[in-house]
């Protein structure tokens, strides 16, 4: 099939270019033939590549190097360009068979990679997936059991003291109140489980939609540390927050959220009494507000780690190890980041926002 169309394309070529007549002259006619030849080094390759320069070179002597007609050549300048012509239709087939073969090769390679990377990438999803199902299960027969063995105990208790056939009473007026606030804060505890998931979830999903407005980082923190009275009666707040902040294009209540949870994680991990500071300022063109704790602080292996979801270092203390995936995802929404580094004593969560007080909807 090649070689037919070498010939049949020569031929038309040919016939063209004589129909012609005056209008062409033989620079022209070799460049029209190099181009065929071209054509057919980077279609099929070299060996029909060099069939068409032979076969290039003899119409080209036939037709259009004079004596017309004839396969004889009378000047002996047309030798040269004979002889020219050909090694450049010969060599500019190879370079271009050379260059269809390294194209072929290359995007051999390439698949090969890519098959390869396809096959790490679902690797390493389903590594993934497994550390995902092993926490989550961690999560589920620990985290979850725990307020479900306390509700149960307390329902248990309360039912069989309510029974008309119990043979004693055994509960005081204060002890069912006992129970039943710890009825109370464990499904609070499960219910705070629920919600977490289902905010991860919408991170992930790219379904957590921000409504981003020109907002008072000061007023927030205020706002935040006296929604949060009841989670700090036990240790010193110090505010810092330094004077004529600029607003930031911020949703105000996720905002809240975040510096809520990261002082929440401050009580949990550090003494009572100790002192957890809160402050805000302005680095060039962000806006930077840190957590500060008296704990034990985060080691540098663990700092990279805090932030992914079921993640705890401390198993002891309560929680789901959601709160920094979320306070996580929410500053990446707002286009910032946030990391972990050594305070003056314990840990120093910090955050980054970008200033930009345009006012937002998304």
């Amino acid at each position: 099939m090649p070689y037919l169309l070498a010939v049949a394309g020569l031929i038309t070529l040919t016939a063209i270019m004589v129909a012609l007549g005056n209008y062409v002259n033989p620079i022209t006619v070799a460049l029209v033939f190099l181009l065929f030849i071209l054509f057919l080094a980077t279609i099929f390759g070299s060996k029909p590549a060099v069939f068409g320069s032979v076969l290039a070179m003899l119409c080209f002597n036939y037709f259009f190097l004079p004596p017309f007609g004839t396969l004889t050549i009378a000047d002996p300048q047309n030798w040269i360009a004979l002889l020219g012509f050909f090694v450049v239709a010969i060599t500019a087939g190879q370079l271009s068979a050379k260059a269809k073969r390294r194209a072929e090769e290359a995007e051999w390679l390439y698949r090969e990679l890519q098959e390869a990377f396809e096959k790490a990438s679902q690797a390493e999803a389903l590594k993934q997936s497994e550390k995902l199902k092993s926490a989550l299960l961690d999560a589920v027969t620990h985290d979850l059991r725990t307020p479900l063995t306390s509700i149960k105990a307390s329902v248990t208790m309360l039912l069989e003291e309510s029974q008309e056939n119990a043979v004693h009473i055994t509960l005081e007026p204060q002890g069912r109140e006992e129970l039943l606030e710890i009825i109370d804060e464990e499904t609070d505890r499960l219910n705070d489980f629920v919600e977490s998931m289902v905010e991860v979830a919408r991170f992930e999903a790219g379904e957590f939609h921000l409504r981003k407005t020109p907002a008072n980082v000061g007023e927030i923190i205020s706002d935040t540390l006296q929604r949060a009275e009841g989670l700090t009666a036990n240790n010193q707040i110090s505010i810092q927050v330094a004077n004529n902040l600029p607003k930031v294009a911020a949703d105000s209540k996720a905002i809240s959220e975040v510096i809520y949870n990261l002082i929440d994680n401050a009580v949990k991990y550090s003494p009572p009494k100790s002192k957890i500071t809160v402050s805000a300022k302005q680095i060039e063109d962000c806006l930077e507000i840190a957590v500060e704790d008296e704990g034990k602080g985060v080691s540098i292996d663990e700092r990279s780690k805090i932030f992914q979801k079921f993640y705890r270092g401390d198993k002891t203390v309560k929680g789901f190890g959601m709160g920094l995936a979320i306070v996580r995802g929410i500053i990446e929404a707002h286009d910032g980041r946030i990391w972990v580094e050594g305070g003056k004593i314990g840990a120093k969560f910090m955050l980054e926002l970008p200033l930009n007080v345009e006012k937002q909807d998304d």
